[in-house]
């Protein structure tokens, strides 16, 4: 393939960004952690949820469901403190 100085030079440039990017994706995935769920609803449960979303909005389904678990494991872990 024959090409120009000025070719030449666009095609070089066009490797080193390709290859900019490509390090960048490495870096994304040697950085990337597996995402585990905090718990496993079972599937009534996560229909309650997915109705509760639908009915509430995310955020307000969110920061309901945030409040009701602080509170169920503040409560719990209180309880199974030795009295001192």
């Amino acid at each position: 393939m024959k090409v120009t100085n000025g070719e030449k030079e666009q095609l070089s440039n066009a490797i080193d960004r390709m290859n900019e990017g490509l390090d960048a994706f490495i870096q994304l995935y040697n950085e990337s952690e597996n995402d585990e769920p905090l718990i496993q609803f079972e599937d009534e449960t996560a229909d309650l949820i997915r109705h509760a979303r639908d009915s509430y909005g995310q955020e307000q389904l969110d920061e309901k469901l945030n409040t009701i678990i602080k509170q169920i494991l503040s409560i719990s872990l209180t309880k199974e403190e030795p009295d001192e």
